[in-house]
């Protein structure tokens, strides 16, 4: 992969963490749940296609900071639940300061014009 799809498959997927995990700080919540959430918050702009949830989800939960466990939703189907760990909320402390820093950057940098 070349260094500047990296970069911008890094930038995508930071991102997406960054919102998942935002989104469990209100409590657990199941994949379709959370898709649900950031759609919702975002007025319907972002939709968070299940082929990139999913991979986030494994990763987030491989790194210590979400933690995983199957129970029943309420359409009383098995259904695996994510809740946010303490790892996960100091991340998403680090995360959301980096994220406020490169927002006011591109800004910015758009007020150039």
């Amino acid at each position: 992969m070349a260094n500047k799809e990296r970069v911008k498959l890094d930038l995508l997927q930071g991102t997406l963490d960054m919102m998942v995990m935002r989104t469990l700080l209100a409590g657990k919540a199941n994949g379709y749940e959370i898709a649900k959430a950031i759609g919702r918050a975002s007025e319907d702009v972002l939709n968070v296609d299940h082929g990139s949830l999913y991979p986030a989800l494994y990763r987030l939960e491989k790194s210590g900071l979400i933690a995983g466990k199957w129970e029943v939703s309420s359409t009383n189907r098995h259904a695996r639940f994510y809740r946010l760990t303490p790892a996960g909320r100091k991340q998403l402390t680090v995360e959301h300061s980096k994220w406020e820093q490169m927002a006011a950057a591109v800004s910015r940098v758009m007020r150039i014009a």
